[in-house]
This record gives C-alpha cells, sequence and structure tokens, in this order.
C-alpha cells in the first residue's frame, strides 16, 4: 500500500530540490558568494580608507616639520648670526687684503 509509507520530510525536500531545484540552489549559492563578497569587499575598503587618511595625516606632519626645518636652517645660516657668533665667541676680525699673509708650501720632488 502506497498510502501507509512514511517518508521523512527532510528527505523528501531534498529529494525535490535535487530532482526540481537544481538552478534557484545555483543561484541561492551564487547570492550568498556575491553577498559575502560585497561584504569582504567593503569592510577592506574602509580599513584601506581609514589607512589613507592615517597615511595624508602623517605626510602633512612631516611636511610641516619639514618646513620648520627649513627655516630654522635658513635661521642658523643667517650672515648677520654667523658673523656674531664668529665675532663674540670665536674672537674672530675681519682682515684686510693688506693683512694677508698666503703660506705655500713648496713640495721637493
Amino acid at each position: 500500500m502506497i498510502g501507509n509509507e512514511r517518508h521523512s520530510l527532510p528527505g523528501v525536500i531534498g529529494g525535490d530540490l535535487l530532482r526540481f531545484g537544481k538552478i534557484p540552489m545555483i543561484f541561492l549559492i551564487a547570492v550568498l558568494v556575491s553577498a559575502v563578497t560585497v561584504v569582504v569587499t567593503t569592510h577592506k575598503t574602509r580599513l584601506l580608507t581609514a589607512q589613507r587618511e592615517q597615511l595624508v595625516l602623517e605626510r602633512d606632519a612631516l611636511d610641516i616639520e619639514w618646513r620648520n626645518l627649513i627655516l630654522e636652517e635658513n635661521a642658523l645660516g643667517d650672515h648677520s648670526r654667523v658673523e656674531h657668533i664668529a665675532t663674540e665667541k670665536l674672537q674672530l676680525q675681519h682682515i684686510y687684503p693688506s693683512q694677508e699673509n698666503i703660506v705655500v708650501e713648496k713640495k721637493e720632488h
């Protein structure tokens, strides 16, 4: 008797899916894979955007530091400052060409 046969519900559903639902199952799997790919790509994009912003901030800080170092270099190399240090700290004086003595060393062969 066919009417008294007992079938398990998961077995019936699985059998129907294998016989009649192959294309919908393929589409379901494709949609799930696509959704996971979108989530992963979005996450990586956000991480890379945050990293880029951090690098832009570091670049700006380094650019400011570089400009400050250029200003400091210009200030330290200023002619009047160098002249002041030479005369005050090192006790150097200006000499006139008439006061110059040129020493030439002769090398014998």
